[in-house]
């Protein structure tokens, strides 16, 4: 019995440890990045990034409730393009997403604010670069974060890897068409 808790303490004492140690480490400041390569010219990529409308196309966090309530404002493709949506469900949250900046076949940045399970607001950018007959598509994010949200980091950076992941499959398949 005595081992048991000694290993329940040790695990207990490295949680503690590493979180001061993010804490302190981490900036607060988070970026994340990723890009991937798609075999289609920047037009035809750009016609899957350049409105809210067909951005949610391939959005991976829109699968997170099909029940999901989205809402459309303004002109799409232009910016003040923006969604909103509202879910039951606290993975999918709620909160809203406009197109701050629209540079045709080139870049896009949106403004998030997320209102539900957290409130916060993030900037996301979508930049495309030609690369022969192909595309080099950069989706990043940036944000600010709590001393207490740096703990989650590591896991964060899992999650945006592999929602960034499923999102790319998608506008790789739509735009390779």
């Amino acid at each position: 019995m005595k081992t048991f808790f000694k290993i329940i303490g040790g695990l207990i004492l490295l949680l503690v440890v590493y979180s001061v140690i993010a804490m302190l480490a981490f900036g607060d400041n988070y970026h994340y990045e990723k890009s991937v390569v798609i075999n289609a010219p920047k037009e035809k990529v750009w016609q899957h990034i350049s409105s809210m409308k067909s951005f949610n196309e391939w959005n991976p966090w829109m699968d997170l409730d099909k029940n999901m309530t989205v809402t459309y404002t303004g002109t799409s493709g232009e910016v003040g393009d923006k969604y909103c949506w509202d879910s039951k469900n606290d993975d999918a949250g709620a909160g809203c997403q406009e197109i701050r900046e629209n540079i045709a076949n080139e870049r896009q940045r949106t403004e998030m604010i997320f209102k539900r399970p957290f409130e916060g607001q993030a900037l996301s950018d979508l930049v495309l670069a030609a690369e022969g007959n192909t595309t080099k598509v950069t989706w990043s994010m940036d944000t600010k974060q709590e001393t207490w949200m740096k703990i989650m980091r590591p896991m964060m950076d899992y999650q945006m890897g592999k929602s960034y992941d499923e999102g790319f499959k998608k506008l790789k398949a739509l735009a390779e068409k």
